[in-house]
């Protein structure tokens, strides 16, 4: 399973060692006061040598004193960091004004926070985030933080890192260019791939096998629909009229059905969605939905769908891996019941594919505190913080020695088909998405048009996505691809 990783994921970023000192916290704000919010290499590059002048070596108390506000999405990863803040705080002398909030108000405190002024120092950052930060000089260019040795731990240790998760926030800022190159816009925690969890105790007492293909999966998810009265269901999908919606386990079956969301035509993105392989999955997962979902589909995201499975209530979930796993270890009324099976694809030769989304530690552009930011996302990106997070819950960690710890696996390998799964399913793990700066309005869109079509708005799935590819033409019509 390693050899499988270091061969797929091969998108490569050198990261070295960093340093700081409360005299550089002095010299962070003035850099700040010149030029706030820029994000460009150069400026970034200014930063670090000004944080950097009269620094000897890497000390973890070099900003003793100095005050951080941190904002982070409701999620494992945030959890573990909140738990261990105080073993940080001791360590560097920072203290940190911590703030976590659930999903939909995490990113609409974020855009708020970012467009108004230097707070906060440092946020959770996923893979597409930086599409639309990036251009608006909201996010900080890492790279150069990551190179100067005084301001990096000799410890650190960028290369334990999977690469092409490394790389997967590493993009060079031009619309349609793929991720995995120009500058690193944050440092993951933890990634996240869209694969089955089920019910094994459910499974067994409807004499159930695992479905393997779509179709299967769609008469296992009809058979038990109400398997428990009113509200027990078949499938937990989410379905608000939300990105996210879009970029987890719909875009992964779309994918595995070979739809595509943007071709390059004579440098124009020109939407694809309405492709007979689009169709295809999109009727697959509205006949998923309808029935064997929640009757309340339209208002759930990951949060209610975990609880559902977590609580009994979901027979299935189609989603992030981690969160499934979250249900069979944490306090919940199915714990020790839940296990993994790879996404069901369209026919038994089908080629897997899955989304990859992740959690990373970002710093603002605008921060009067980047040497303090800097040592929060080192030190909650660094091998020991990590190996004690994943062992405590929060997977799937980042580096190679974490993942492949003996102590991590002993404790994975007890949620039933966890390893198996993943090995099946990272070989054809990527981002499915293309980058382009209005990535949210059109994926926005797309979740909206979902809902449309499962509420029965369109005549047919096709007149739906027909709709969407016109709509989504017209937003990113503005935009042009450079080679």
């Amino acid at each position: 399973m390693k050899r499988i990783l270091a061969a797929i994921l091969t998108v490569c970023l050198l990261f070295t060692t960093f340093a700081c000192t409360v005299s550089a916290d002095t010299a962070d704000a003035g850099a700040a006061d010149a030029t706030a919010g820029e994000n460009s290499t150069a400026q970034a590059e200014a930063n670090v040598q000004a944080a950097s002048e009269g620094v000897d070596s890497f000390a973890w108390d070099m900003a003793s004193g100095a005050e951080l506000t941190v904002l982070l999405n409701q999620h494992t990863a945030a959890n573990e960091i909140e738990k261990h803040l105080p073993e940080f705080e001791a360590l560097t002398g920072i203290k940190c004004d911590l703030s976590i909030l659930p999903e939909d108000n995490y990113y609409d405190k974020l855009t708020i926070s970012l467009s108004s002024g230097s707070e906060p120092d440092v946020f959770m950052c996923g893979p597409l985030m930086p599409w639309e930060l990036a251009g608006e000089n909201y996010i900080e260019d890492l790279t150069p933080y990551i190179a100067n040795e005084k301001l990096t731990s000799p410890d650190y240790d960028v290369d334990d890192f999977f690469p092409g998760v490394l790389g997967m926030f590493q993009w060079d800022t031009k619309d349609g260019h793929a991720v995995g190159s120009g500058p690193q816009w944050s440092v993951p925690m933890v990634f996240e791939q869209y694969v089955l969890g089920y019910n094994k105790r459910i499974f067994a007492e409807h004499n159930l096998t695992v479905p393997k293909t779509m179709d299967e999966l769609l008469a296992c998810a009809k058979a038990l629909q109400e398997f428990n009265g009113p509200g027990s269901y078949g499938i937990a999908l989410r379905g608000t009229r939300n990105w996210y919606t879009v970029t987890t386990s719909y875009i992964t079956n779309f994918a595995n059905y070979g739809g595509v969301e943007f071709a390059v035509e004579d440098g124009k993105l020109v939407s694809k969605v309405n492709e007979p392989e689009g169709v295809a999955a999109t009727q697959m997962y509205v006949d998923l939905i309808q029935q064997g979902g929640s009757p309340t589909w339209s208002n759930y995201t990951w949060y209610e769908c975990a609880a559902d499975l977590g609580a009994g209530n979901a027979a299935m979930m189609f989603d992030a891996d981690l969160v499934i796993y979250d249900q069979n270890v944490g306090d919940t009324a199915e714990a020790g019941n839940i296990a993994f099976a790879p996404c069901p694809m369209p026919s038994s030769d089908s080629s897997v594919h899955s989304n990859i989304w992740g959690w990373g530690l970002s710093v603002n552009a605008a921060s009067r505190n980047k040497t303090a930011a800097w040592l929060f996302v080192q030190y909650f990106t660094g091998k020991e913080y990590m190996q004690t997070a994943a062992i405590e819950g929060a997977v799937n960690p980042t580096r190679n020695s974490v993942f492949y710890s003996d102590e991590f696996q002993d404790v994975v390998s007890k949620t039933d088909g966890y390893l198996e799964t993943f090995e099946a399913t990272i070989g054809g793990t990527s981002i499915l998405s293309v980058p382009q700066s209005h990535f949210y309005e059109t994926t926005a869109e797309w979740a909206a048009t979902l809902q449309d079509i499962v509420n029965g708005k369109y005549a047919s799935v096709q007149e739906g996505l027909d709709d969407l590819k016109q709509k989504m033409d017209t937003i990113v019509s503005d935009i042009v691809v450079e080679d």
